[in-house]
């Protein structure tokens, strides 16, 4: 196995169509560096954005990218949109329920090429008790080596969910017609992982 601490860039990272990815190997996700963010409509005219403070996860890149594997895990409670109220609405019941279903999961059951640096990542996404599939539009943002001697690579991610698929079905009715929360949700990812040992 190769020594990460003192292995050249050249024994940690290969080229497939004109870009440099890395060898096969386990990468650990940075949880001081990632952003798992959302936008939703709010009352037919604006958007809520917010994150999930909290999530932990692998990538496993295998010898042909697309044998690659992903799992990810996100704390429900630790949903932010910058406003207590709302925040204590979409942990009760009525959304995330986070008393009984404290993590939602992704977990990838196929990587497909989708263009230079760009792949769809399609797994099952579980939120409550409730399991979809979910493509995410994934772009590989690179691979470095860091002033502690850890080989880092970054990517970005899209993709959009119908929440009341995945049980979130609370709504209330505006007088002028319309609903007060959009049924499709946003989700914008980015995130580095650390070369395991």
């Amino acid at each position: 196995m190769t020594d990460i601490k003192n292995a050249t860039p050249a024994e940690l990272t290969r080229t497939i169509d004109g870009v440099t990815i890395p060898s096969p190997g386990t990468f650990k996700l940075d949880p001081s560096h990632i952003e798992i963010g959302f936008a939703v409509r709010h009352m037919m005219v604006a958007k809520v954005h917010g994150r999930f403070a909290k999530a932990d996860g692998t990538v496993v890149i295998a010898e042909d990218p697309t044998n690659s594997t992903v799992e990810v895990t996100i704390e429900t409670a630790s949903i932010d949109t910058r406003e207590e109220n709302r925040d204590a609405h979409l942990r009760s019941p009525d959304f995330l329920d986070v008393e009984r279903f404290p993590t939602m999961t992704f977990r990838s059951t196929e990587v497909r090429r989708a263009g230079q640096g760009r792949w769809n990542v399609v797994g099952d996404l579980t939120i409550r008790d409730v399991t979809k599939p979910v493509a995410l539009d994934t772009t590989f943002e690179g691979v470095v080596q860091d002033p502690y001697g850890n080989q880092r690579i970054g990517v970005s991610a899209v993709a959009e969910i119908d929440r009341e698929e995945f049980g979130l079905t609370w709504n209330a009715a505006l007088e002028a017609g319309g609903m007060v929360v959009g049924r499709q949700v946003k989700i914008e990812i980015e995130a580095e992982a650390i070369r395991q040992a």
